[in-house]
């Protein structure tokens, strides 16, 4: 069966204002270093492993692996290769397995990522977020924009698959401004590109700033644009749109570029979250783990389940996460996967311009490009 592992390192420099990840900075922690945290994410993979196969649940091999966060670049090369090569061990490695990390621009210079590859890391996923001054203010960043060239050029002096992310829809973020964004990330030649319209999450910094009008709300109709304006430019540089926010290179040498890690989420495959607050799958079981890193390094410790909760998926929860997932897919869902009652509303969806005609004459649900930016409604439609 196809296994995934996810590995989150939860911790960063700088909590950035609209950030409502499980991450700690430095002085948000107490009761747990920093420099420990590798050792009990690895003692995590061994608890996994022997979970598994308890269960039958035993998988041939590991096919990929994300180090996320937070900022994982934040822990030396050395300690992420301890919990690589403890996934190594205890599960082994598929031949053609993605091995990727996210990093912070200015966490990584070029004897870093030379070490990542010579690990076995065969892709980094560096968070640009913005090549304008004031809208990486507005986020809290902390990079500099003329930091994404250099590590994109160490990145391939190492043989590294490069993505590169993006957010859209700052306050203050002019529509010349994204555009500025999109071609200095496009001057890199990048394998990949995720762009994510900002959400502002309650309990945020940025939240407190918008409800107290420091910065004006986001504009949902500049968003849009946004999106579409984004959409073409990557059509025209040889980039085909897989997921919603996420662009592959396409080019004729049989190399796959998408993200085959966040395609296990997206068709429901099976995976194990490793860290504080991480997510799990593995058949009709989902569960998370305690979120802060003290806890779950005493439960991980002392040999036991760091599990915070966890539920059983029943068939309906199954089908809307169907629904929720594969609509969100360029090739979307098989019309004869979704509810017989529901068929009804996919002529009326396509008449909408939300549905292509032509795809759904084939037999599939796939969304257009109007479609993508109101996948809410029509995923609402699907699972009514």
């Amino acid at each position: 069966m196809t296994f995934s592992v996810y590995v989150h390192i939860p911790f960063c420099r700088v909590r950035c204002g609209y950030c409502d990840f499980n991450t700690y900075t430095g002085t948000q922690l107490r009761g747990f270093g920093q420099s420990e945290y590798a050792q009990v994410a690895a003692d995590e993979v061994g608890y996994a492993a022997s979970v598994l196969r308890d269960g039958d649940h035993a998988p041939d091999q590991v096919d990929t692996v994300f180090f996320g966060g937070g900022t994982p670049t934040m822990l030396p090369v050395s300690n992420l290769t301890m919990i690589l090569h403890r996934i190594r061990d205890e599960w082994g490695l598929a031949p053609d397995c993605e091995i990727t990390t996210e990093a912070n621009p200015e966490t990584v210079d070029a004897a870093a990522l030379q070490e990542l590859a010579a690990a076995g890391f065969t892709r980094v996923s560096f968070g640009m977020q913005s090549a304008v001054p004031h809208v990486l203010r507005t986020l809290d960043r902390v990079h500099r924009p003329e930091r994404i060239p250099l590590v994109v050029q160490w990145a391939r002096a190492a043989a590294l698959q490069v993505s590169l992310d993006l957010i859209y829809g700052t306050p203050g973020e002019s529509m010349a401004d994204w555009q500025t964004s999109v071609d200095e990330a496009l001057a890199q030649h990048p394998d990949h590109l995720s762009a994510y319209a900002l959400i502002v999450e309650p309990g945020t910094k940025l939240a407190r700033q918008i409800r107290h009008g420091e910065v004006a709300e986001p504009d949902d109709d500049l968003t849009a644009d946004k999106y579409e304006w984004l959409d073409a430019r990557m059509r025209r540089e040889g980039f085909e749109w897989y997921e919603l926010s996420n662009w592959a290179r396409v080019v004729d040498d049989d190399v796959d570029r998408r993200c085959r890690h966040n395609l296990r989420y997206w068709h429901n495959d099976d995976w194990w979250g490793i860290g504080p607050g991480a997510h799990s799958h593995v058949g009709d079981q989902r569960w998370w783990n305690v979120k802060h890193p003290a806890p779950y390094a005493a439960r991980v410790r002392a040999g036991e389940s760091p599990e915070a909760g966890r539920e059983t998926l029943d068939a309906t929860a199954r089908y809307e996460e169907r629904i929720m997932l594969g609509s969100r897919l360029r090739e979307g869902i098989g019309v004869a996967e979704i509810a017989a009652e529901r068929r009804d509303e996919l002529p009326l969806l396509a008449g909408d311009g939300l549905l292509d005609a032509d795809a759904l004459a084939g037999g599939r649900a796939a969304l257009t490009l109007r479609g993508r930016l109101l996948a809410d409604r029509v995923v609402a439609d699907l699972i009514a």
